[in-house]
């Protein structure tokens, strides 16, 4: 037989669920700005029915239910979701690194403008034209050796400029390297409070709203894969476990484990890299920078080792190549007072590092061997030689170690149309992944984030409930006081 207070463990347990569902809403509404946070859910669950299987079990209708419990306490996450949203966000933080390193060096370059390499390079020539024409003019002389000094200085300070960003490059890759071993430590140590919390039934779903931020941010600087390891224990069904973190190579394969159920008291795998910035030491691994995977932390080192240094070879080549075929058709002319040409330029001895050490040897205008070998003074031959050295195919060249067809205008115009093509491709591309991990967001905020709206609505069903629940309290007290007080009194 059922007891006559029954109702009231089942009207108290009501109470207490829907209690504890609005607790959880108002959580929710206090962290609708939380960066990070994601909406929880109280799980209701019925509790056993009365009477249980048994031999001496009552005889009644049926088994009645004895009220509900909050059996647990859930984040809501949709975990395809993150991977996808952690896929394009690796590939945005590539792409945008890579588009701002070309961008800086698109700046330095300053093409085309008036005060890029490609205009000194035409106001050189030109000024030697004018002296071809006018050998004995001093203003023609002295615009030479002007613009000669402008082609030299435009040259050095793309080299130095190019060089100091390279600097940068290097500062911007210890710096990705120190935020991978930051963030990798406190996914660990989140990873081990995990641990001790799981195993007593309970749900950290701060913590676990913590280390996924976390992992967001690595996501950014190397691609990573992400598994889950169970704590065992007492663990609930819900439990996420420990973050098993992998760094993938270009492949998608696994270049080694960053932190996981092991690294809980012996800390997360370290990261470095080489001296020349062209492998990632990975523990006790080395990986070639072309066997890893996309992220901010490749994007600048692939700047740092491969496209600065290309284009400051292309300025030294051409610094060199000019230098050295300069000389020579100098060298073959007569200067104002009928002497044989001296070098025009400093001499450079290797390409290696011309474009930030070229420099006009000559300072007096009259040394200038405008005449050709053999002529009077007033001859300009050797400056329209000089002036063809523009125009000039690359392999007639007596020293080339550009090693290409085409002239100076063609070769240079040449490296600025790749590089600008390569920028065009990274902000396209960039561009295209943001437009990606915007969709992937909104459906990932769709199911994770807070909407007031939906809360307040909860709001009022849970408040219902718990006044419904209440109100039941009430109505077995009366009905019990009519027991208690009314039944028993007839005849007195």
């Amino acid at each position: 037989m059922r007891s006559t207070f029954m109702g009231l463990e089942t009207a108290r347990r009501g109470m207490f669920a829907q209690q504890t569902a609005l607790y959880v809403t108002g959580n929710n509404i206090s962290n609708a700005n939380t960066d990070g946070y994601s909406r929880q859910r109280v799980n209701l669950t019925q509790t056993l029915t009365y009477p249980g299987v048994g031999m001496n079990r009552p005889q009644t209708p049926g088994q009645l239910g004895t009220g509900v419990v909050a059996s647990s306490i859930q984040r809501i996450r949709d975990e395809f979701v993150d991977s996808r949203y952690r896929g394009e966000n690796n590939k945005l933080g590539y792409y945008s690194t890579k588009a701002d390193t070309l961008s800086r060096m698109e700046e330095i370059l300053n093409e085309p403008t008036e005060e890029g390499l490609a205009a000194s390079l035409s106001e050189f020539w030109n000024s030697l034209q004018i002296l071809g024409s006018s050998p004995n003019e001093s203003g023609a002389r002295e615009s030479v050796l002007a613009q000669a000094n402008a082609l030299a200085d435009t040259f050095n300070y793309m080299s130095t400029s190019l060089e100091t960003i390279m600097e940068d490059l290097k500062l911007s890759t210890k710096a990705n390297v120190d935020t991978i071993n930051s963030i990798a430590t406190q996914i660990n140590e989140i990873n081990r409070q995990i641990s001790e919390v799981e195993p007593h039934g309970d749900l950290p779903n701060n913590l676990y709203d913590e280390r996924d931020k976390l992992v967001d941010e690595l996501s950014a600087l190397v691609n990573i894969k992400v598994t889950k390891e169970k704590t065992g224990g007492n663990a609930s069904i819900l439990a996420e476990g420990v973050y098993k973190i992998e760094i993938l190579g270009s492949s998608g394969n696994s270049l080694g484990v960053l932190v996981d159920k092991n690294s809980l008291t012996t800390g997360p795998t370290q990261v470095s890299t080489s001296a020349d910035y062209k492998s990632i030491i990975f523990g006790s691994s080395t990986v070639a920078l072309n066997d890893f995977s996309m992220g901010e932390l490749k994007a600048n080192m692939e700047a740092l080792t491969d496209k600065y240094p290309a284009m400051i070879e292309n300025l030294d080549n051409m610094a060199y190549t000019l230098v050295k075929e300069f000389n020579k058709i100098h060298s073959d002319g007569d200067d104002l007072n009928g002497d044989q040409g001296s070098p025009f330029f400093n001499d450079l001895t290797t390409a290696t590092g011309a474009a930030k050490s070229i420099s006009v040897a000559i300072t007096d205008p009259t040394k200038i061997a405008a005449a050709a070998d053999g002529t009077s003074e007033g001859n300009g031959d050797n400056a329209y030689s000089l002036a063809g050295v523009m125009t000039k195919n690359l392999t007639d060249f007596t020293t080339s170690t550009i090693g290409t067809t085409g002239n100076f205008q063609s070769f240079y115009a040449g490296v600025i149309a790749s590089l600008g093509v390569q920028t065009k491709e990274s902000n396209v591309l960039t561009n295209n992944t943001l437009t990606l991990l915007d969709s992937v967001n909104t459906q990932r905020q769709s199911v994770s984030s807070v909407s007031l709206d939906e809360e307040m609505t909860d709001m009022i069903k849970f408040q219902h409930a718990y006044n419904a629940s209440a109100r039941m309290i009430t109505m077995i007290d009366e009905t019990l006081d009519k027991i208690v007080n009314g039944l028993g009194v007839g005849g007195r």
